[in-house]
């Protein structure tokens, strides 16, 4: 099995259920969207949403998607930017709890935090402020936090900062590893569209995108943004919702059907997608396996509150990936 790395903003999630989005208004929060704030914004918008229900995970794009894939006993390794603080400890914890190798720098500056406001259509917004998360640098990157591993999955957030994202996607071809980038947020894509199109011509082997984000990065809709997404990498993955995904890979194209759910949140259902296609990808399975993994782990992540699945959920998901694998 290939082992997978992962590097991203280190975040703890503080999932908050709104009764409507007058809120996200009053915030100037478009709905749907990944919106980066200062401290003081985001200290505003916690004490702004104090009387909704919350509840604390670690989180993170990438990282939500590699303790995904530990949860699957994949051999997965993370690398981000945390505070020395308990927020930082607690975004640690909870990694290695999971099986994840973990590969932290600690900072002075705070840990950062992502305000996960979910309407009652369970659709998310977040107001993320990065804090220690944005204090991972290229020159943190050396060739040894790579050893053994054979892809390196990108969250499409660290864009702000492209050094990091060449020197990390450049240390993966050094040592024959794939790369893997989802694409993130649909607004990121359009402000960094120039930057996107750089890495993915250069480095990208597999890239995941959603319906918003595979238009904004080619204008069109899932189907022939799949094909332009295609021509570009030897992987491409545009995951349509309720519709389910789609698969491309040279002439391959495959759909696959979302499961039939109670959705309640949709936070973590694209880094989860992203987790059961890795397992199967580095599982040298089919496409379709690897997609039906896809929508397994999305699946079961939007019946819950968080991008964090429980334990013992766990263990019905990994008996249903074996009968997948076996099939």
């Amino acid at each position: 099995m290939k082992h997978i790395l992962g590097i991203g903003n280190a975040l703890v999630d503080v999932m908050t259920q709104i009764d409507n989005d007058t809120i996200l208004e009053k915030f100037s929060l478009p709905k749907g969207s990944m919106t980066l704030v200062d401290n003081e914004k985001s200290q505003a918008v916690k004490s702004g949403t104090i009387n909704f229900k919350r509840n604390l995970a670690s989180g993170g794009s990438a990282a939500n998607t590699i303790h995904g894939l530990a949860m699957l006993k994949a051999n997965a390794g993370f690398i981000g930017s945390i505070g020395n603080d308990e927020t930082g400890d607690f975004f640690e914890n909870d990694m290695k709890i999971a099986g994840v190798k973990t590969m932290l720098f600690r900072r002075s500056t705070m840990t950062g935090t992502a305000v996960a406001l979910i309407s009652p259509d369970s659709e998310r917004t977040f107001a993320t402020h990065l804090g220690a998360a944005v204090e991972l640098y290229a020159e943190d990157l050396k060739p040894e936090l790579f050893k053994s591993f054979n892809i390196l999955y990108l969250e499409g957030y660290l864009i702000n900062d492209k050094s990091l994202v060449e020197k990390a996607c450049r240390i993966a071809r050094e040592k024959n590893m794939e790369v893997a980038l989802d694409l993130a947020s649909y607004n990121v894509v359009l402000a960094k569209i120039d930057d996107f199109r750089d890495i993915v011509k250069k480095y990208v082997d597999i890239i995941f995108a959603n319906e918003q984000e595979a238009r904004s990065f080619t204008g069109l809709d899932p189907e022939k943004a799949l094909n332009i997404l295609a021509e570009q990498c030897n992987i491409a993955v545009v995951k349509t919702g309720k519709e389910g995904s789609l698969i491309r890979r040279k002439e391959e194209i495959i759909k696959i059907s979302s499961l039939p759910v109670d959705c309640r949140d949709t936070t973590g259902a694209g880094d989860l997608y992203a987790a059961g296609f890795l397992y199967g990808y580095a599982n040298n399975l089919t496409l379709d396996k690897c997609g039906a993994l896809g929508s397994l782990l999305a699946g079961n992540v939007i019946e819950l509150v968080g991008a964090r699945i429980p334990e013992k959920r766990w263990q019905k998901i990994n008996s249903q990936v074996l009968s997948i694998v076996k099939e």
